[in-house]
């Protein structure tokens, strides 16, 4: 795959969209530990956390925005759950505190899993939902009732 200065490397990127972009921005790097990689005017920004990356939007309807241009649309409905974006960090617990002293809506505490993960789920300010995950232990699939449909290679 070519690279490009201008696009995150990531093989996926969320693009999620929020009513105020740099609110946004401010909220998830000072919250969730992203950093701003790449601002576009102000409608658009790339934020990275490790290897991945996430793109913030500004609703592709709202005042000022070329919807010919800024086709994601990402409908958030209270109460209703369209899609949840996951990330691995180092210490689930010390990031869990972070978001938690931040203001971070938390849905689900840190929790170990029989999957080899420990995880917490937050929602953010613009009612997107966030799962952290930390991995604990290599455990294979099948000990906790997966399978393995095809291999790395």
């Amino acid at each position: 795959m070519r690279t490009n200065r201008s696009m995150p490397s990531s093989t996926v990127i969320p693009v999620l969209v929020y009513p105020d972009v740099a609110e946004a921005v401010d909220w998830l790097c000072g919250t969730f530990e992203f950093t701003e990689h790449l601002r576009i005017g102000s409608h658009r920004s790339q934020l990275t956390v490790g290897d991945g990356s996430i793109v913030v939007a500004a609703d592709p309807h709202g005042p000022g925005i070329d919807s010919n241009k800024t086709r994601e649309v990402c409908r958030s409905h209270q109460g209703e759950t369209n899609h949840s974006v996951m990330v691995r960090v180092p210490n689930v617990d010390r990031h869990f505190e972070r978001a938690k002293n931040r203001g971070a809506k938390i849905l689900q505490p840190p929790t170990d899993y029989p999957f080899g993960e420990r995880q917490y789920t937050a929602e953010d300010l613009g009612g997107h939902t966030w799962t952290f995950s930390q991995s604990m232990a290599d455990v294979a699939p099948e000990e906790w009732g997966g399978t393995v449909v095809t291999t790395r290679g």
